[in-house]
């Protein structure tokens, strides 16, 4: 017999704090945009994006790692911390890939209200990108 799992109550959505929203991404992002193409010895995004592809992918692995260490540990703080710098080098890495914001929030948008199970199962294979070996 397979496992029997017990029903789910519907995910409620907490009250927003007062303060700062998401708004603040989209001043990331133009900020961000905005130093494509300025001076490597004043801003640290154009000199992220001057090192290339493969620097830019790797800051951004970097800061991944380092954030999940940080939920591991249990550390709140730099948890938030460490994101903050995931969400800023992944602007980095959309910049330097010719990506906006509004791809990934339309991609966002069709899997809305779509099981996650149902959404990589319905995945092309080439969409897949690279065989990875997943914790089950």
């Amino acid at each position: 017999m397979g496992k029997k799992t017990a029903a789910r109550a519907p995910a409620v959505m907490p009250p927003p704090l007062s303060g700062p929203d998401a708004r603040v991404l989209d001043r990331l992002w133009a900020t961000v945009l905005s130093r494509k193409d300025a001076d490597p010895n004043q801003s640290h995004s154009a000199r992220l994006l001057a090192r290339g592809t493969t620097k830019v992918a790797q800051k951004f692995g970097e800061e991944a790692v380092e954030t999940v260490i940080e939920a591991v540990a249990g550390h709140k703080t730099a948890l938030i911390g460490e994101s903050a710098d995931v969400l800023y080098h992944l602007m980095v890495l959309w910049v330097d890939a010719g990506l906006r914001p509004e791809q990934i929030w339309t991609e966002l948008a069709r899997r809305e209200g779509m099981s996650g199970i149902a959404e990589k199962a319905a995945r092309k294979p080439e969409q897949i990108g690279f065989p990875t070996k997943k914790i089950p």
